[in-house]
């Protein structure tokens, strides 16, 4: 290997090395090589060219449309994966009450029975940040995901965690702890959806 080769070559030498490894039954060389971590992150990347499209329907049920599946959540857990959703740039927990609105909105969509004292009561806890309710919320989405398919796929869709380092002049530096849904937004699509809340996810379409 030298400096000199492209990533696309780099690849074909790294394939090349691996095949000679593995014809010796060297395998456990081969993961000591990657590193645990990074088999993880192999694997997570491996999983993205299965993934279904998410589509959201006129009446706010979840549908992946490609394992023709339907994600159970209640009204105020689909207020808060909208919400994750509708900023692809993450949103740190300790921040939500800045979308204390939006959420709102949310939640009155999902929820239309419910009384709107109610709704804004479920709201001022999910913004609360000495409480854990959007901890709560935000398990009960992963366990849902986590339900319907492996964990690895799993991953692009349920709302994670994802540090983010900023930099303050030459000396300081800070972390932002974004919580972030990863899924692709080509893959979120809406069957005649954000009237009401002026939001567009991804491409309206039809299944």
């Amino acid at each position: 290997m030298t400096d000199r080769q492209t990533p696309e070559e780099l690849a074909q030498e790294v394939k090349r090395l691996v095949s000679q490894l593995q014809a010796q039954g060297r395998n456990d060389l081969l993961l000591r090589a990657i590193g645990v971590p990074l088999l993880e992150e192999l694997r997570i990347e491996a999983a993205k060219g299965k993934l279904s499209r998410l589509v959201i329907t006129k009446d706010y049920r979840f549908i992946l449309a490609d394992y023709n599946k339907e994600v159970e959540l209640q009204p105020v857990h689909k207020a808060v994966y909208l919400l994750f959703l509708a900023h692809p740039e993450g949103i740190e927990f300790k921040r939500l009450a800045d979308y204390r609105e939006e959420l709102i909105r949310y939640y009155m969509a999902t929820a239309k029975m419910l009384d709107k004292e109610k709704i804004i009561e479920g709201i001022d806890h999910l913004v609360n940040p000495l409480d854990n309710a959007i901890n709560e919320k935000c398990s009960r989405i992963k366990k849902v995901f986590l339900d319907l398919m492996d964990e690895y796929t799993a991953s692009y869709y349920y709302i994670s965690g994802h540090t983010q380092k900023r930099f303050a002049g030459s000396s300081r530096i800070w972390y932002e702890r974004l919580k972030i849904i990863t899924l692709p937004r080509n893959l979120v699509s809406r069957l005649e959806l954000f009237e009401e809340t002026g939001v567009v996810f991804g491409e309206k379409t039809e299944v």
